[in-house]
């Protein structure tokens, strides 16, 4: 699929405070401004099957908003009467090239949250977050990641804490809630593992 032409005709659906689909969409760019409604989202966190660690990524310098930032394994809209669960694997194998998701699952069912504005955009979004593991590297399209890394869960609670390395919003809001909830919970603590060379780094 075409990047450009995915991008002009994505739309985002509009929810009540408790989710559910109002009937209302919008174009997506056009939708995120200043005064953003609350809209539907996912959050999904990528883990290794072979030693659950968590792949991290770097948002595109081209991104609209947000660019070069440190994040979670990948994030989406749904779209209009798209089942959650169908919007998660379509973006991991948009962005990450990881059509194959083992064990997929949602963790926080009622999540949301509201961003501090970056250039006059304000994130505003009811954001199911989900857990899956993958076998595979990642191969991320250009224009979505710059870069990604995989972080033992131990780690990825540093990383979260630097105040050089320039992480998203909603990674640091979920980890709260993340870190009692399973599988997280039951992570054990470690050291960095195998990641394809590029440090988290300020943007």
């Amino acid at each position: 699929m075409n990047n450009t032409t995915e991008v002009d005709t994505e739309r985002i659906v509009y929810v009540t405070e408790d989710g559910v689909p109002t009937g209302e969409t919008a174009p997506k760019l056009a939708g995120h401004h200043e005064n953003t409604r609350l809209h539907l989202a996912f959050s999904c966190y990528l883990l290794r099957s072979s030693d659950q660690a968590l792949l991290i990524t770097s948002r595109a310098a081209a991104k609209k908003v947000w660019p070069g930032v440190w994040t979670n394994s990948v994030c989406g809209h749904p779209a209009p009467g798209e089942p959650i669960e169908e919007a998660v694997r379509r973006r991991a194998a948009f962005e990450l090239g990881l059509p194959r998701l083992n064990g997929l699952r949602c963790v926080l069912p009622a999540y949301r949250y509201r961003t501090p504005p970056f250039e006059g955009v304000v994130e505003n979004e009811f954001c199911p977050v989900f857990v899956a593991w993958v076998d595979d590297d990642p191969e991320p399209h250009p224009d979505e990641v710059g870069e990604w890394r995989w972080l033992s869960w131990h780690d990825y609670a540093q990383l979260l804490k630097d105040d050089v390395t320039d992480v998203s919003y909603w990674a640091k809001d979920q980890f709260s809630q993340l870190k009692d909830v399973e599988p997280f919970s039951g992570l054990l603590s470690g050291t960095s593992v195998r990641d394809n060379g590029a440090e988290p780094s300020s943007t």
